[in-house]
C-alpha cells in the first residue's frame, strides 16, 4: 500500500478476528479506502480524510458488534436530536 498523501495516516487494526478480516478489507476496497494485511495479521488501512476513518469504524462495528449493540446503536441514532444551524 504505498502513500497517497503526505497527510495521510496509517491504523492498524489488530482487533478485527481472522474469519472477519476478509470481509472488512473487502468492504474497505469497496468504499476506496487503501489497506493491506500483513503476515501477522494486522490490517493496515490508509486514512487520508476524516470521513474514511469513521467508515472504518462502521465497517468495524458491523463485523464485530453484536445483534443486540447494533439494535441499541441504531436505537440512540434514532432518538438523537438533530439541532438546525439556522444561522445564514
Amino acid at each position: 500500500m504505498a502513500s497517497s498523501s503526505l497527510n495521510s495516516l496509517t491504523v492498524l487494526v489488530p482487533s478485527v478476528s481472522r474469519c472477519d478480516r476478509w470481509q472488512v478489507y473487502q468492504r474497505l476496497q469497496e468504499l476506496s479506502i487503501a489497506c493491506n494485511c500483513s503476515p501477522d495479521g494486522t490490517l493496515h488501512v490508509e486514512i487520508d480524510y476524516p470521513i474514511d476513518i469513521v467508515q472504518l469504524r462502521s465497517v468495524v462495528q458491523q463485523q464485530t458488534a453484536t445483534r443486540a449493540d447494533l439494535i441499541l446503536w441504531i436505537e440512540r441514532c434514532w432518538q438523537t436530536a438533530v439541532v438546525p444551524n439556522l444561522s445564514y
